[in-house]
């Protein structure tokens, strides 16, 4: 393959620099399930850190560009061209209880669009990648979405509303519309690496809400340069706005909008 673009190789090495820490973090962490205290603080603790890490790093490379990012919020020029959405620790939850299935999501937008993204697995050294124009990337390995076609082939990925946060009621209409027709449905608890998997044709799709942009930026940009189909419940493109999301290949977006749509309406 042609040498990595600039951008991204700024991008990996302020994740790797970054992942240095979860991984350590994260093997206390797991010694600390058996404590009184808990391990919730120092969770907290490693995902702070890894934010400023990353921020330094990217405006170590770019000083000129705005941030959004989960714990910070909205920093630097409001009035920026360009800024970097950032997730220092996507699936806290699983990274809280030993669970090996996390990761640290940057995409970059330029005038309002997204234009690239990183989605790193430190625990298993993979390094999903994508800029406009240039295709999707596993490491060195170029991704396409799933080429299957039909509901009663295909593995699909979804996330479920946790305590005090969504419709669950909602969620369980979704859920009796689409399990019957499907081979099966996964919840990882991680949606940027829900959305690497679709790019990398693990999964057939991917359906979601209540989500916030650092979750889902750089994995709508995957998927988009992996071939696949990407939008809200509606089928607009309003998942940053929205916080949903649906994707999939070109033959099984719209089915999966059906099928929503119909257990929205029951």
């Amino acid at each position: 393959m042609p040498p990595r673009p600039a951008l991204i190789n700024v991008m990996e090495k302020a994740c790797r620099k970054a992942a240095r820490g979860l991984v350590r973090d994260f093997g206390e962490v797991e010694q600390l399930q058996v404590s009184k205290k808990g391990p919730s603080d120092f969770v907290s603790a490693a995902d702070l850190k890894a934010e400023k890490i990353l921020k330094e790093e990217l405006e170590k490379a770019r000083p000129n560009f705005g941030f959004l990012m989960e714990e910070s919020g909205q920093t630097g020029d409001a009035q920026a061209a360009e800024r970097w959405i950032v997730d220092p620790l996507d699936g806290t939850l699983n990274f809280l209880h030993g669970l090996p299935h996390f990761a640290i999501s940057v995409a970059l937008e330029r005038h309002g669009e997204l234009v690239a993204g990183m989605i790193f697995q430190p625990l298993t050294d993979e390094v999903y990648w994508a800029e406009r124009g240039a295709g999707a990337y596993c490491n060195d390995r170029r991704l396409r979405v799933s080429a299957r076609r039909h509901l009663g082939e295909s593995v699909f990925a979804t996330g479920i509303p946790f305590q005090g946060h969504g419709d669950h009621h909602r969620f369980m209409k979704e859920l009796y519309a689409i399990m019957p027709k499907v081979a099966g449905i996964r919840r990882f608890g991680a949606a940027s690496l829900d959305l690497a998997y679709v790019a990398a044709g693990r999964y057939e799709g991917f359906w979601e809400s209540g989500l916030q942009p650092w979750d889902m930026a750089a994995g709508i940009v995957l998927v988009k340069e992996a071939g696949g189909f990407i939008s809200d419940y509606k089928g607009r493109n309003t998942m940053l706005t929205s916080g949903e999301i649906v994707c999939a290949n070109e033959k099984m977006h719209g089915t999966l909008l059906k099928h929503l749509a119909e257990a929205h309406k029951s």
